[in-house]
């Protein structure tokens, strides 16, 4: 396997974004697209390597965990890359230990998965809008770094993102979706209960911070108010935490085609669509 530039090496020697002021478009598709190679090379590795990633991010309501999952996978196979974001637990997953129903997403080898929330509903969205009670949050804080540590035993690379979004902010990102056709879809009653508990939130953040982040499964906090620079510097911090390597692949030619041979292109009626556009 060859060695290559890290994610921090290429933005030294290519040079980085300007740090503050708003991120222009232009300039975040280009830092985006050299980030989207070496994350094509990070799936490479995977695949070649059978190392297991677990990615998990956190945050309030509007904070950006959905667009920045997007721009980590929108160019890489959603056989490696798997993302889970799991619905209302059932009566029978209820019943189970609370744990239970996330296990089976975990990676396997030659796998990264990507949580859009993950187990710790429990000490977020579960504890602030009275899901569970505080003795299942305190089991809870208490279990999970047992759990995170099992997981780092079995081989598993484990990275926990918190994304933080400012008040004015997270006002303004939950406003535009209300009248905008795009985004309705993520407004959910629940947002708007969750909306009116920030500082309920946060003590349950606080709490959870001083529980579960350890030395092995440390939180990873992102300022995510400006959500171009969020994705670039997540992706940037994962590729810099994960030791792979890129992998020599032979040389890609297209073969020849057959020839026509007696082939005749059918005179059929095609259901071609409206081309409008």
């Amino acid at each position: 396997m060859a060695k290559h530039k890290k994610a921090a090496e290429v933005a030294e020697t290519e040079g980085e974004p300007e740090v503050g002021g708003k991120l222009k478009n232009k300039l975040y598709l280009e830092e985006l697209a050299k980030l989207h190679a070496e994350l094509v090379k990070l799936q490479l590795w995977v695949q070649h390597t059978g190392a297991k990633i677990c990615v998990v991010f956190e945050g309030r309501d509007g904070a950006g965990k959905g667009g920045t999952i997007k721009a980590i996978t929108e160019r890489v196979s959603p056989r490696v890359f798997r993302v889970v974001a799991l619905p209302s637990p059932t009566d029978r997953e209820k019943s189970q230990m609370y744990i239970q129903r996330y296990l089976p997403h975990l990676p396997a080898a030659g796998e990264i998965v990507i949580f859009d929330r993950s187990w710790y509903n429990r000490a977020g969205v579960e504890r602030v809008m009275g899901f569970c009670t505080d003795e299942q949050v305190e089991s809870f804080l208490r279990v999970a770094p047992l759990v995170e540590r099992a997981m780092e035993s079995s081989g598993i690379i484990l990275l926990k993102y918190w994304l933080e979004v400012s008040e004015d902010e997270q006002t303004r990102r939950l406003k535009g979706r209300i009248h905008d056709g795009r985004k309705v879809w993520k407004l959910s009653p629940m947002d708007l209960k969750s909306y009116s508990r920030w500082y309920d939130y946060s003590r349950a953040r606080d709490d959870m911070f001083r529980a579960t982040d350890t030395q092995f499964a440390p939180w990873l906090v992102v300022n995510s108010n400006d959500k171009r620079r969020a994705r670039l510097n997540i992706i940037a911090d994962l590729l810099n935490r994960i030791p792979y390597e890129e992998v020599d692949r032979p040389k890609v030619t297209l073969p020849k085609r057959q020839k026509r041979g007696d082939y005749k292109e059918p005179d059929y009626p095609f259901r071609y669509i409206a081309e409008k556009f």
